[in-house]
């Protein structure tokens, strides 16, 4: 496991990213903690630039950087042509001559023409220089479904991402997450892909945005719930399905244990191994399609490494093999808790399935109540 080089603003372990005792904690949104991350860093750091669609008068389609351009200026927080491959064309230009952009992709799907850049240059550059020309670019990307979007508004794009050699991908799943990985993001001097997940920007927590409490670093996964049965590996949108998923789950009587990746790109093998090796049994859960998704890679790293631990293969919930569908139909295509459990009953729990399947029919696979 790697973490994200930091930068000259990175890691700041002042009153800005420490819990402090006196600070006033009220329900807070993951959008005005991005929101806020965002003022802090062009307060402090005069060289963080936002930039994106509407992200100046109007504030983002989500309201993100609401309030950045009235503050900080046109120059700082600049509305720009809807031409993706520009908007990250230019981020690069920035980055070099010493900025740190924050670029905001206003949909998941609508990153796509910007994949050269990414790829080519922002991915390559630090590389192909040995290390002389770092590019400090943060790209903010609204992504995964459950909004009732329409094409090209819903994707899990994440694996793109993460085959790309050269970049951090994150993704918070909570308010402080969200404010403390997105002022790590925009600190750290490689280039961090910030997946938010839209339909947990109205997602609350207390918080102070005064004095936010610390979160763990770029590159470290964390336990969400304890349990001993089965271990849930997801990240983003998913972390509360698996979360009321591993609460119905005392009924069947399985205590699940839920690790929030939190950082997909440095992997955190240590925190989810650990889990795995004390459970015995993984499900990884993620809205991105099955086929070639992320899933696969983290069921293969907890196979190569807890491999004579477990009792059962690593299965996967996700995403259907599909494009994204319509609204309608959305919540056919996403995992839910439904899904979750049928999964988890089928870890090869010692039952009188696992010793009779002829009783059952052969070896089909029992549902819920089939334990």
């Amino acid at each position: 496991m790697t973490t994200a080089t930091t930068g000259k603003s990175a890691g700041r372990t002042d009153g800005k990213t420490r819990a402090g005792a006196g600070a006033a904690r009220k329900p807070a949104t993951m959008a005005q903690a991005l929101n806020r991350a965002m003022r802090d860093a062009m307060a402090e750091d005069p060289s963080v630039h936002v930039l994106g669609e509407d992200v100046g008068t109007l504030g983002g389609v989500f309201r993100i950087t609401d309030g950045l351009t009235a503050e900080f200026g046109e120059d700082r927080c600049t509305d720009t042509p809807l031409a993706e491959a520009g908007i990250l064309g230019t981020a690069v230009g920035m980055a070099m001559y010493g900025l740190r952009p924050v670029v905001e992709m206003q949909f998941d799907a609508f990153a796509y023409p910007a994949f050269e850049q990414l790829l080519s240059h922002v991915a390559k550059m630090r590389n192909r220089t040995r290390g002389a020309m770092p590019l400090p670019i943060t790209i903010r990307v609204p992504y995964g479904g459950g909004i009732g979007g329409v094409e090209h508004h819903s994707d899990s794009s994440e694996a793109y991402y993460m085959a790309t050699p050269g970049l951090h991908v994150v993704t918070p799943a909570t308010v402080a997450d969200a404010y403390g990985m997105l002022r790590a993001a925009i600190a750290s001097d490689d280039p961090v892909v910030f997946l938010e997940p839209k339909r947990l920007y109205w997602s609350k927590a207390d918080w102070s945005p005064d004095e936010p409490e610390a979160v763990e670093p770029i590159g470290r996964a964390r336990v969400r719930r304890t349990g001993t049965s089965a271990t849930l590996v997801t990240y983003g949108p998913s972390v509360p399905v698996c979360l009321e998923a591993a609460e119905a789950a005392r009924e069947e009587g399985w205590e699940l244990e839920v690790v929030d990746l939190r950082s997909l790109v440095p992997f955190d093998d240590e925190t989810v191994c650990a889990s795995v090796r004390r459970t015995g049994r993984a499900v990884v859960v993620h809205e991105s399609s099955g086929f070639g998704g992320p899933g696969g890679e983290i069921a293969a790293r907890i196979t190569e490494r807890c491999f004579h631990h477990l009792e059962a293969p690593v299965l996967r919930v996700a995403g259907f093999d599909v494009p994204y569908p319509p609204p309608m139909l959305e919540r056919h295509h996403l995992p839910g808790v439904d899904r979750v459990l049928d999964a988890v009953a089928r870890l090869q729990w010692e039952s009188e399935w696992t010793e009779r399947p002829e009783a059952f029919g052969g070896a089909g696979t029992p549902g819920r109540g089939g334990r």
